[in-house]
């Protein structure tokens, strides 16, 4: 987009209100008074990653036992949690979403507002600070994170929902409000406040999306995982309740990516803690590899992510053959000044009569192609386009390169 002149600014958006970030936050305290000695049951719905046990450690060497209640009154009169065999079948005994919560409300309560919040806080924080270290490395830099708390403490939430109420698109039922999106085409009606008084996360992405627009952007990209599909109406049946026009908001769809190595699929789950990190995949494939092969594929199809192929060094994969294109020019070049061979780039136009052979004729066509490919990817938003083009690029060069000699005793050629 920014090579076809226009002007971009990539957010990204911090989901760092609401309910997970307080399960969060109870998982590190629990993991932090286990730290301490404390004989902690975990939650069968709480955060179960390495991560979580290393934010925890940290609290410890900072603060010392600062955060420690008995595990006995942490855990006492609490709800069953959810109780499974040695397989992971749910034997039908407790509820982990009231234990989880339980659990949160008791960790607000022993540790007090001030106290609580530090935890909140130094999660949060931690978090954040590996996100952006990994996208940074990754080569992927925003201009700004955006905070939903922003939305919440600014009352975005608040004005949103009463804006939608004085269009007439918000009604009470059951103690909640409702944003009555199926006037737009949406399914169903959407809850926008619970019948608690909490306002809930569709209630925020409206506030968000409509923020967006009062700051001036003409055109809106989003980027979502495909399981949040469903959003896609309900967020712009609401902006079109508040008279703005929906059509100005774009929804990329990105599917998972699949990991494989040695041909098996590596299995991951964010909640329970078992999966594959950017990093240690960059790590695994190198930072060109790992960045070529999740842009080629369009968001919306899914990443069979082939660990073993994005090492290899042969022509099957895409990245060590687009490189070694790169290499045999800088190859090509070095040759030119070592030889002191005259090369002046501002001549040449004259001599075009003497490239006659297919080849020549093959990589001229695809070179002329590249503004023309990245007007189109630009416009589509699917820069696996550009992907594409440079592995038919370097495929027309290795063409050329293996038939040919490019350092000839003619000056012109």
């Amino acid at each position: 987009l920014e090579a076809m002149g226009y002007q971009v600014h990539r957010e990204y958006y911090v989901n760092d209100a609401g309910r997970q970030m307080n399960i969060l936050a109870a998982s590190i305290w629990l993991r932090y008074l286990e730290h301490c000695g404390e004989p902690i049951q975990f939650p069968s719905n709480g955060y179960r990653g390495d991560y979580v046990r290393t934010i925890a450690a940290r609290i410890y060497a900072e603060c010392g036992s600062a955060y420690v209640v008995p595990a006995a009154r942490v855990f006492q009169d609490l709800p069953l949690d959810e109780v499974r065999d040695e397989t992971g079948t749910s034997l039908g005994q407790g509820d982990k979403e009231i234990y989880i919560d339980a659990v949160v409300e008791r960790a607000k309560a022993l540790l007090g507002d001030h106290r609580y919040r530090y935890l909140f806080e130094r999660g949060l924080d931690a978090i954040l600070d590996d996100i952006r270290e990994d996208l940074r490395e990754f080569g992927v830099v925003y201009d700004q994170w955006y905070s939903e708390r922003t939305l919440e403490d600014q009352g975005a939430v608040n004005k949103t929902i009463n804006r939608l109420r004085a269009a007439g698109y918000v009604y009470e039922k059951d103690g909640a409000l409702w944003f009555r999106s199926s006037a737009f085409g949406d399914e169903k009606d959407r809850v926008v406040e619970r019948d608690n008084g909490q306002t809930t996360y569709f209630a925020s992405d409206i506030a968000y999306h409509l923020e967006k627009f009062e700051r001036g952007f003409d055109w809106v990209i989003d980027v979502w995982g495909a399981d949040h599909h469903g959003y896609i109406p309900r967020v712009k049946a609401a902006l079109q309740a508040m008279g703005a026009n929906p059509d100005r908001l774009d929804v990329l769809l990105v599917q998972f990516a699949i990991l494989y190595r040695n041909g098996e699929r590596a299995q991951m789950s964010t909640r329970s803690g078992e999966f594959v990190t950017l990093r240690e995949l960059r790590q695994e494939v190198g930072n060109d590899a790992a960045r070529f092969f999740y842009v080629m594929r369009k968001s919306e199809q899914h990443l069979d992510f082939d660990l073993d192929l994005a090492k290899s060094q042969s022509k099957d994969n895409p990245v060590y053959y687009i490189q070694y294109a790169y290499a045999r020019v800088c190859s090509v070049l070095r040759q030119l000044r070592e030889k002191a061979l005259p090369r002046d780039e501002r001549r040449g136009l004259e001599h075009l009569t003497l490239l006659t052979e297919s080849h020549e004729d093959a990589l001229l066509v695809a070179l002329s192609r590249y503004p023309e490919v990245v007007e189109a990817a630009a416009l589509s938003h699917e820069p696996h386009q550009l992907a594409h083009y440079l592995r038919e690029l370097a495929n027309a060069f290795h063409a050329y390169y293996n038939e040919h000699r490019v350092l000839v005793p003619d000056d012109a050629l």
